[in-house]
C-alpha cells in the first residue's frame, strides 16, 4: 500500500493558503476608477460622479454566487481589507451591492483617497484581491 501522507500534507497546505471565506478571482482581473482621475481638484459643496471599471471579471449583485463575479466597494480614505476578510459597511466603505458601476459622491474640503475593491456575494474580498490603484483627489 502506498503512503498517502505526503499527498495529504500537500493538499492541506494548498487549502490552508486560501483564506477562510475567500472566493477565487481570476489572476488577471483588475478594477479601476475611470473618473475622477488621480490628482483631480473638485469643487466643495457639489456632488461629483465616480465611475468604476472592471476587466476580466463580471459584476453580480450581492447574494448572487456566480464564478468570477463580484460587486464594487468604494473605499474613501481607507485601506482595503485582506483577502478573505469581510468589507465593512460604513461611511469609508461604500457598498454597491446592486451591481452599480457609478455613484455621486460629496466629500468635505481637503485631500481624500479613493480606491475600489471587489467583494463576492457576501462582501468578502476575493483571492487574489481585486483592487484598483488608490487615487488622491482634493476637494476645495
Amino acid at each position: 500500500m502506498r503512503n498517502l501522507f505526503p499527498v495529504a500534507v500537500a493538499v492541506a497546505a494548498i487549502l490552508a493558503s486560501a483564506p477562510a471565506g475567500s472566493t477565487d478571482a481570476p489572476s488577471n482581473a483588475y478594477c479601476y476608477i475611470g473618473w475622477p482621475s488621480d490628482g483631480a481638484v473638485l469643487p466643495a459643496g457639489k456632488p461629483f460622479r465616480v465611475w468604476f471599471g472592471l476587466r476580466n471579471m463580471g459584476v453580480a449583485p450581492k447574494g448572487v454566487a456566480f464564478k468570477n463575479t463580484g460587486h464594487h466597494h468604494l473605499l474613501v480614505d481607507a485601506d482595503p481589507p485582506a483577502a478573505g476578510q469581510q468589507i465593512p459597511s460604513d461611511r469609508n466603505h461604500l457598498h454597491f451591492g446592486a451591481g452599480e458601476t457609478e455613484t455621486m459622491l460629496e466629500l468635505p474640503p481637503g485631500r481624500h483617497t479613493l480606491q475600489l475593491v471587489m467583494g463576492d456575494e457576501n462582501h468578502m474580498v476575493h483571492t487574489p484581491p481585486v483592487v484598483s490603484k488608490k487615487i488622491t483627489i482634493t476637494v476645495r
